[in-house]
């Protein structure tokens, strides 16, 4: 088995997440966004609005500022010459991916999420589904909210207690969006307006069955390609899959030459190469990173690749936090050199770095004024005038002046 350095898999990993190839000269269209996705495979949801919203961001990554519009009509639109390239599924976390790939993730292949913990909550209310079924069928796309007042309408009658209150709705809605019963029509501020996935996936993809075997062989050729190098735990984080379906799919994929064992110097486990991957000799170039980049969002990889710990701090007490509540690693010439605490305050058009710090081999000078570019890059691109660096962190000081 082949010895590889840190280095030569850390540069196979950028490379394989898009980081080697240069931003378009040009505005982005949607062949850039097809480019992306096909690096990467999929763009994790998340609510959390602080900075920007997380499927935008890994874009941005790598186009550089490019209209959000892209992701809205690629997601939510559907017109006869742009039809709907993504769909919503249940896939590392609630995420936008290819249409195409729904069926792998109805094969059997993928673990249950957590959605399966409202298993007892919609038993406990007889009819509460097929309900819900009914209402979206006839009103869809449609909000919890909605659906929950065309039951208080009087479309079903029910007990005394209200069952249907919000809180109920919306755990069958997600049940059933688990189930893949449901998927996202459209979006209205964030909001999932939820329709009957037949109205969403196009028939001939709806209609194709495959197996539990053949969908985690597919969907662990597509963890590789996006990692580039991988061990089997990685691959089997990218798209949530049992262990054992993933066992047996990555043995097949080495046995038909798609992957190739590796020893990654200093790594623990045996490393999986695609055999698409390739290695730059050099990685240059500076992005700003969301928490749910699939570059970063496997902590401990993370670390093995960059020696880079990092844990998103959101629910950590404000008095606890080491970095800040919403951390953005960036990436400087193949290392993860620094981490900014970033929030858009929109009324004031300003984005506020309420921390900045660098890593311990990090030359300050150099990465404060390659991450300003990249600050007011980001600014301009959310429609914000301006950038402020607070106090807090080792970075802070350089950082305020190449800002300026």
């Amino acid at each position: 088995m082949q010895t590889i350095s840190l280095s030569t898999a850390r540069r196979t990993a950028l490379a394989a997440q898009g980081f080697a190839d240069p931003r378009p000269a040009a505005d982005p269209t949607r062949r850039h966004l097809a480019k992306v996705l096909s690096r990467v495979q999929l763009l994790q949801l998340d609510s959390v609005n602080v900075a920007v919203r997380a499927h935008y961001m890994p874009l941005f990554s790598r186009l550089g500022a490019y209209d959000p519009a892209l992701v809205d009509d690629a997601a939510w639109t559907h017109r006869a010459r742009r039809p709907r390239l993504l769909v919503e599924s249940w896939a590392h976390e609630a995420s936008l991916l290819p249409i195409e790939d729904w069926p792998l993730l109805r094969s059997g292949a993928k673990r249950d999420g957590w959605w399966r913990h409202y298993t007892k909550v919609v038993d406990t209310v007889p009819g509460l589904l097929d309900d819900v079924l009914a209402v979206v069928k006839e009103h869809g796309p449609i909000g919890a909210g909605g659906i929950e007042k065309a039951l208080e309408a009087g479309a079903v009658r029910r007990a005394p207690g209200s069952w249907w209150e919000r809180s109920v709705v919306k755990k069958a809605c997600e049940y059933l969006f688990g189930l893949g019963e449901l998927t996202t029509g459209t979006r209205r501020s964030f909001e999932r307006l939820y329709d009957l996935t037949e109205r969403v996936v196009p028939p001939e993809i709806l209609s194709r069955t495959v197996s539990s075997a053949d969908g985690a062989r597919a969907l662990i050729d597509r963890s590789a390609r996006a990692l580039g190098i991988a061990t089997e735990t990685d691959l089997r984080d990218y798209y949530r899959l049992g262990p054992d379906v993933t066992h047996a799919a990555v043995q097949e994929l080495v046995e038909e030459g798609v992957l190739e064992p590796v020893q990654v110097a200093d790594w623990r486990a045996v490393a999986y190469r695609h055999t698409f991957a390739r290695t730059p000799r050099s990685i240059s170039g500076r992005a700003l990173l969301c928490p749910f980049d699939p570059l970063i969002w496997e902590r401990a990889r993370t670390e093995r690749l960059f020696g880079f710990r990092y844990r998103i701090e959101i629910y950590v007490p404000e008095p606890k936090r080491e970095y800040g509540y919403y951390v953005f690693p960036f990436l400087l010439d193949g290392a993860l050199a620094a981490r900014v605490d970033l929030k858009s305050d929109r009324a004031s058009g300003v984005l506020r770095v309420q921390g900045a710090f660098a890593e311990p081999d990090t030359a300050p000078g150099r990465a404060a004024t390659e991450l300003a570019g990249e600050l007011h890059t980001m600014a301009a691109w959310l429609g914000l005038e301006s950038v402020a660096v607070g106090e807090r962190g080792n970075l802070a000081k350089a950082l305020r002046r190449a800002v300026k």
